[in-house]
């Protein structure tokens, strides 16, 4: 591994997309705002040869309702990947390289195995159910900040509070066994947790879909793939924000997510 990447180069970052995503707009806006060079890849193209995981620094995973989210939501990309480009990605993120997947790409990560992974097998050790109250939750939470590890929080303060967007109807972060649960709770991967304003955890509509132990975003061991429920891409710019008119900061609270990644890999690779 080399010492860092050159000043010169510029971090080249993938938003894997397929039919139904449709975030990734907004994070290729975010990557290209925070001084990479993104670039919006069709799974085919990888199932193909023509585009290789190796070829970039960052993989993000939108959001949206891949595969139209049949089966169960995120299944569908996920069976594609794992059928013929498992490896790579598992080489991937065994290289240190960050792996971000918001919202549906969350449910994606999930069902590669790649997150939780306790067992360190990429077994699939959970799943994201469909929300307590039966219907699809569209609004601002607020999430309290649990770093740990994780490079995607290495801008935030530790136990801080923030404010994302969320969007979904199958949020609900649920475990295969109390045991998984308890490794994830050892081992401190419940980075980011539904809360109320003052970062206590609470039940329904602080948690909008009744998950685990409040996990809004969980990351792995490693600390280099992240999955989160809320959508930092759609907050990049504070004035995406539900109250930014009321407020007087100029940084999008989603942006902290993306310059915690480029910094890592500016610093790492």
């Amino acid at each position: 591994m080399e010492e860092g990447i050159p000043m010169n180069r510029q971090i080249k970052v993938a938003v894997l997309t397929m039919e139904g995503t449709n975030n990734e707009e907004e994070a290729f806006l975010s990557f290209k705002h925070s001084s990479t060079s993104p670039e919006i890849v069709h799974l085919k193209k990888l199932e193909n040869k023509i585009k290789r995981f190796e070829d970039y620094d960052i993989l993000f995973f939108p959001g949206g309702f891949s595969g139209g989210d049949y089966v169960r939501a995120g299944a569908i990309m996920a069976s594609r990947l794992r059928s013929t480009l498992l490896k790579d990605l598992e080489q991937l993120v065994e290289s240190g390289k960050p792996v971000l997947g918001s919202c549906n790409g969350f449910q994606v990560l999930v069902e590669l195995g790649l997150i939780p992974n306790v067992e360190g097998e990429y077994g699939i050790e959970a799943a994201l159910a469909p929300n307590i109250s039966n219907r699809f939750e569209a609004r601002t939470v607020y999430l309290k900040i649990n770093k740990g590890n994780c490079l995607f929080l290495k801008d935030f303060i530790d136990e801080e509070v923030v404010k994302l967007p969320i969007a979904h109807s199958e949020g609900r972060f649920v475990t295969r066994d109390p045991d998984i649960l308890k490794g994830i709770i050892k081992n401190g991967m419940n980075v980011v947790s539904y809360s109320d304003e003052l970062g206590r955890p609470q039940g329904y509509p602080w948690n909008p879909n009744g998950s685990e132990q409040n996990i809004a975003g969980l990351c792995n061991k490693q600390g280099n793939v992240l999955g989160i429920m809320p959508h930092p891409e759609r907050v990049f710019h504070y004035v995406t924000e539900s109250d930014w008119t009321r407020t007087e900061k100029r940084e999008g609270m989603g942006s902290r997510f993306f310059s915690s990644a480029v910094s890592f890999v500016r610093e790492k690779f």
